[in-house]
């Protein structure tokens, strides 16, 4: 059984998060996603896309969008302008798609009793990229829901279903 089947029938499997900072944020993304987490690329900037795609990156031939999760959570760009951000890469389905965060941490399992929801005093935004919370010691882990990186201002990151990513020619 696959880790989302697992999930889906409500199994009780401790799952891995793969940890990530941004600001003060901690987030977590089921490790089971994440392809890669690789330093800062040169990207090649997107006209006419949301302000949250920080442009194109070329990954061993694939093209993949890269998503400046600072700009996604409205939060103030790095004074650095993002250049030693960390890339975590993603694989969504049959495409992948590049966070930018600013530092990479650690896999973590935390005890499934203390998963909570997003809190309802969260703005609306916060609650639909965010699946759940983990307390950990000192910390909060915020669950990143993967499948709204690709609805990202309303539509899909390269503007139409399932085409960010695409060989390089």
């Amino acid at each position: 059984m696959s880790p989302e089947q697992n999930h889906a029938a409500g199994g009780d499997a401790t799952a891995q998060y793969c940890t990530f900072k941004v600001d003060h944020l901690l987030i977590g993304i089921e490790v089971w996603r994440v392809q890669e987490v690789i330093r800062h690329q040169p990207m090649t900037h997107v006209p006419l896309a949301p302000k949250e795609v920080r442009g194109l990156i070329n990954l061993r031939g694939q093209i993949v969008t890269a998503i400046d999760v600072r700009q996604w959570l409205r939060l103030p760009e790095r004074s650095d302008g993002g250049t030693s951000s960390m890339n975590v890469v993603l694989r969504l389905d049959d495409e992948a798609i590049s966070l930018l965060v600013d530092e990479a941490g650690e896999v973590v399992e935390p005890a499934a009793d203390t998963h909570e929801g997003v809190p309802s005093t969260a703005s609306e935004q916060i609650r639909t990229m965010f699946s759940g919370t983990f307390k950990l010691d000192g910390a909060l882990l915020l669950v990143l829901d993967t499948e709204s990186v690709t609805r990202i201002s309303g539509e899909n990151v390269a503007g139409a279903p399932h085409s960010a990513t695409r060989r390089a020619s």
